[in-house]
C-alpha cells in the first residue's frame, strides 16, 4: 500500500503543477482540483505528507520510462481493410455534403473500427460531431487525431472551431495559431484566428468580466444587449453623452421619467414648484407615456442615427439578422 500511496502522492504533485500552468483553462484547472480532492480522500493522504516524496517528478519518470516506446496503435490493417475503410470514409464525406450527419458519423466510426490508426477518420468524425452540436466529442476526436499526427493542421483548425462554438476563445486561439504554424498561407485559419482573437478581447473567457468595468461581463439589457460591452465602447459612450446633453432630449427624458413616477435626478419632489419652461406637464396616462416614448425614439433617430444603429446591433448581439458564426471550416473533408 505504501508504494501505491507514493504513486498517488506523485500524481497529486503532478496535478498541482498542472493547475499552475498557463496552458489550461479555468474549467480544466477546476476539474484537476476535483480530481486531486478525490484522490486525497480515496487514499487518505494530503500534499503535506512529504515523507511520500520521490526523487523525480512523475512526468520525468514517465518520459524516461517511455522514451523508446512509440505511441501504441492497433495492428496494421491489411490492404483490403484499408481499402474498405477508405470507401467508408468516402461514403461518409458524401453523406456530409447532403447534410446527413448521423449517417456520416456512422460511416466514419465504421472506418475507425477497421483502421483505428488513421487520424483522418477521427478528424472527419469530429466534423460530423460539430455539425450535430456535439462540440466536446469533436474536440476529443481532434485530440486523438493530433495524438497520432502532431502536424495535422486540419485537426487543429477543427478543434479551434469546436472551442469557438463552446465560447472557449482562448483555446480556440491557441489551436488556430497551431494550425497556422503548419499552414501559414491558409486564409481560413487566418480569418478564424482573427475572429477568435476579437471575441477573446471583447467577450473574454466564460465567466470573465468586461475590461474597465469589472463584474459587467455578460450583463445583458433589453433584447439581450450586452451592457458591459456597450459601457466599454468609448465611441458609443461619447455619442450617448453628446446626445443626452441636448436640451430637447433632456426634456423628453424628464417627461418619461415623471410619467413612470420617477423624475430626473435632483428634480424637486412631486407637487413642489412648476415644471421648467418648455418642459410641459408630465404624462398623465399610459397613452401619453407611449407617445412620449415614441417622440424620444424619433428624436434619437433624428439627432444621432449612428448611435441608434449601434444600439440596434448591440441588442442583436453584434450580428445583423440572419447572421451566424462567421468562422469557416477548413475546405474539404480529406
Amino acid at each position: 500500500m505504501t508504494d501505491k500511496r507514493r504513486l498517488v502522492f506523485s500524481v497529486l504533485k503532478f496535478l498541482t503543477s498542472e493547475m499552475e500552468s498557463k496552458d489550461l483553462s479555468d474549467d480544466a484547472k477546476e476539474s484537476l482540483e476535483v480530481a486531486s480532492q478525490c484522490l486525497q480522500s480515496a487514499y487518505s493522504l494530503t500534499l503535506d505528507d512529504k515523507h511520500l516524496t520521490v526523487s523525480k517528478p512523475l512526468d520525468e519518470i514517465f518520459k524516461t520510462a517511455t522514451a523508446s516506446e512509440p505511441l501504441h496503435k492497433t495492428g496494421p490493417p491489411s490492404a483490403a481493410d484499408k481499402e474498405e475503410a477508405e470507401n467508408l470514409k468516402t461514403e461518409g464525406n458524401n453523406l456530409m455534403r447532403t447534410e446527413k450527419y448521423p449517417d456520416a458519423l456512422l460511416m466514419y466510426s465504421k472506418a475507425i473500427e477497421i483502421d483505428g490508426g488513421n487520424p483522418v477518420f477521427y478528424c472527419n468524425r469530429a466534423a460530423a460531431h460539430s455539425k450535430m452540436n456535439n462540440h466536446h466529442l469533436a474536440i476529443e476526436d481532434c485530440q486523438r487525431a493530433v495524438d497520432m499526427d502532431s502536424n495535422y493542421s486540419k485537426a487543429y483548425g477543427r478543434m479551434g472551431l469546436a472551442y469557438s462554438s463552446l465560447d472557449k476563445h482562448k483555446e480556440a486561439v491557441d489551436n488556430f495559431k497551431k494550425a497556422l504554424e503548419l499552414e501559414p498561407d491558409n486564409e481560413s485559419y487566418k480569418s478564424n484566428l482573427q475572429i477568435a482573437e476579437d471575441k477573446l478581447q471583447t467577450m473574454g473567457s466564460p465567466g470573465g468580466s468586461a475590461a474597465g468595468f469589472p463584474g459587467l461581463g455578460g450583463l445583458t439589457g433589453p433584447g439581450g444587449m450586452d451592457l458591459g460591452n456597450f459601457l466599454n465602447n468609448p465611441q458609443l459612450m461619447n455619442m450617448a453623452t453628446t446626445m443626452l446633453q441636448d436640451p430637447n432630449m433632456q426634456n423628453m427624458m424628464s417627461q418619461m421619467m415623471s410619467g413612470m413616477g420617477g423624475g430626473m435626478p435632483g428634480a424637486p419632489p412631486a407637487g413642489v414648484g412648476a415644471p421648467p419652461p418648455g418642459m410641459g406637464a408630465p404624462p398623465q396616462n399610459i397613452e401619453s407615456l407611449l407617445q412620449a416614448g415614441q417622440q424620444l425614439a424619433q428624436q434619437m433617430q433624428a439627432s444621432n442615427p449612428e448611435l441608434v444603429e449601434q444600439l440596434r446591433r448591440q441588442m442583436m448581439g453584434g450580428n445583423p439578422p440572419g447572421s451566424g458564426n462567421d468562422q469557416q471550416p477548413p475546405p474539404g473533408n480529406i
